[in-house]
């Protein structure tokens, strides 16, 4: 009769039924083989209590009075059998000592006698198998070789569903913290808005890690992160809090009735502010938290959407501190947000790239480089230009991994042209802010082309004249003049559009100013638009600094500039920017931009028939 049973028990272990049903269904056939016994199983807990796993003859009254009761010498058959970890029978219930505080619960239930033997495996106490008897008796030879069979048969079931607890809860640990991860704060958001209407979202973010990281090292980070984790665990509900990834945590406020979100921020930042000792160095931690409170109609997607938008607003307005969302919070940040969101799923699926805009010599019609353009794919395939997600890019994370991306792009296509034989100057990347103040910037450069066999020189810096003003602490200047002493040519894009420019060229000079579309657009106006256009080149000459017009739209337009001695242009009336794939077509065809070129013999014809 075992052998079958053991067959059938292996194979629910094997096919992944869940160990309680595992356990009643061997418990409910051993009971079938012997008139007079109960069968139990019960687990041992890591706070050494057993808990009821199996009874399928027992009331639940009985199983509800013994779970949870602290194994030790004397505490009835179970209990002591997994304190020691030794076979315990008792073949009287009502007057053995072990049974003396328990027994008016097994007696009324006819319960007289009862063999317990503990579940070992792994070397330790896993639970225990126990025999209630109906009569003052005790085991007989067919009933021990039943015991043994389901105990060996309990030991691999138990250990197997600890296993496979063990790898549910490593998927759902972060690893650096020991908090529930981002896959685990899913599901119990999901949990708890089907339970409760009335809960909170907070959503809290290190403000010092990167510099931690740069500064000290990663390992002082890791452990800043780890010490912030378990000051947030031990302020919070158990439970209810997670690490999202990086340097961002989450907490769920299940009950708003006995929980205050602010009172609990205010906690949580003050507790975070507390010194630390990272990797030997002694560190301030600092946080921003952002929060949102449910309704009966917010999803657990919208609550969580609120509080990333109250969290970016205390990022811009309120570092250090608690926001908690409102309607109608500042339609300029949530416009942000949500362009700093797509900006961001569109790096992770690879639906960032790198369009080109030729930059034409005036005078001869050849394309010398190009200016990188940034566009976004969207997932119906439309291609939208930079101005589209000009908000994503205020915000510094977005565009240093902008230009991260633009580089690479640069540096892969500026190489296969090369190794093609295609005959191009440099190509332009346009800079930010962030970039510079990131740290590193030239270097990033430099690796960058140096890695696929290019110069550094084969690039050119663009920086607009608004982040080439903003020279307070001299970081940028200081990267300026580091760039150029590593041959990468600077262009100062957007000129003419600032305030004291020209001061600033005598102090931080660079080698292109690229001459803003709107006075190009001037051009035609009587006297004004020339005349100015005409200074900016006079004292470009003056300086030695090349220009390039930018947004030359029309024939007219480049004729003029022409006539003023421009040497290099760019816009819409030469080409729109292209893919990486048109640049080569492009030169493959001529390296002379070809309508031009046309104009320029058609000039020069008119020019010479009225000579004669």
């Amino acid at each position: 009769m075992l052998l079958p049973l053991q067959n059938t028990i292996l194979e629910k272990i094997a096919t992944g039924q869940s160990l309680a049903e595992t356990v009643d269904y061997l418990c409910r056939e051993v009971e079938t083989m012997t008139d007079d016994i109960v069968c139990s199983v019960l687990l041992l807990d890591e706070e050494q209590r057993l808990r009821h796993l199996a009874g399928p003859s027992l009331p639940l009254e009985y199983t509800s009075a013994i779970d949870g009761i602290a194994i030790g010498h004397g505490v009835g058959s179970c209990g002591t059998a997994a304190f020691h970890g030794e076979p315990v029978l008792v073949e009287n219930i009502d007057t053995h000592e072990f049974w003396q505080p328990y027994k008016q619960l097994a007696l009324p239930l006819g319960l007289k006698a009862c063999w317990s033997t503990p579940i070992i495996g792994s070397g330790k106490v896993l639970g225990t198998f126990a025999f209630y008897y109906r009569n003052i008796r005790g085991p007989s030879d067919p009933e021990r070789q039943i015991v043994n069979a389901c105990v060996h048969l309990c030991a691999i079931a138990m250990e197997r569903d600890q296993r496979m607890a063990e790898r549910r809860r490593m998927a759902d640990t972060d690893g650096l913290t020991g908090l529930p991860n981002r896959s685990r704060f899913n599901e119990v958001i999901a949990e708890v808005s089907r339970r409760d209407g009335d809960w909170a979202l907070m959503l809290v973010d290190l403000d010092n890690l990167k510099m931690v990281n740069d500064t000290f090292g990663h390992g002082a980070g890791d452990d800043l992160i780890r010490i912030v984790a378990e000051r947030m665990k031990q302020e919070c509900a158990p439970g209810m809090t997670f690490r999202l990834g990086g340097d961002e945590f989450a907490v769920i406020v299940p009950c708003l009735v006995t929980t205050d979100p602010a009172e609990l921020a205010e906690k949580l930042i003050y507790r975070i502010k507390e010194p630390a000792d990272c990797a030997g160095h002694l560190i301030y931690p600092a946080a921003t938290l952002g929060g949102a409170r449910a309704g009966l109609e917010r999803s657990p997607q919208q609550v969580r959407q609120n509080a990333d938008y109250a969290l970016y607003h205390a990022k811009e307005r309120a570092r250090g501190r608690y926001l908690e969302y409102q309607p109608g919070l500042g339609s300029s940040i949530v416009k942000r947000f949500r362009s700093v969101q797509e900006v961001d799923q569109a790096l992770r699926n690879d639906r960032i790239d790198a369009h080109y805009q030729p930059i034409i010599e005036l005078a001869t019609g050849r394309i010398m480089g190009f200016e990188t353009l940034c566009r976004m794919r969207m997932p119906d395939g439309r291609v939208i230009e930079a101005a589209h997600f000009h908000e994503a890019m205020k915000d510094a994370h977005v565009a240093i991994e902008i230009t991260d991306r633009m580089l690479e792009r640069i540096a892969s296509a500026a190489s296969d042209w090369t190794r093609e034989g295609l005959l191009f100057s440099r190509v332009g990347l346009n800079l930010s802010a962030a970039d510079f103040h990131r740290g590193g910037l030239t270097r990033r450069i430099v690796d960058a082309f140096e890695r696929v066999g290019l110069a550094p020189g084969t690039v050119v810096a663009e920086v607009t004249e608004s982040v080439y003003l903003a020279q307070k602490d001299n970081v940028i200047a200081d990267e300026i003049h580091a760039l150029r002493e590593a041959g990468i040519k600077v262009a100062l894009d957007d000129f003419g559009t600032g305030f004291a420019s020209l001061t600033h060229l005598l102090t931080v000079p660079v080698d292109i100013i690229k001459i803003d579309k709107c006075f190009v657009r001037r051009l035609a106006d009587a006297g004004s638009g020339s005349v100015i256009t005409k200074g900016l080149l006079d004292i470009a000459r003056g300086l030695g600094i090349w220009v390039v017009a930018e947004g030359i739209e029309e024939e007219a337009q480049a004729e003029q500039l022409v006539s003023l001695d421009c040497k290099a242009g760019q816009g819409y009336f030469f080409a729109r920017p292209v893919d990486r794939d048109s640049v080569r077509e492009m030169l493959e065809v001529s390296n002379y931009h070809a309508n031009w070129m046309r104009i320029l013999r058609e000039r020069q014809h008119l020019a010479l028939d009225k000579a004669s």
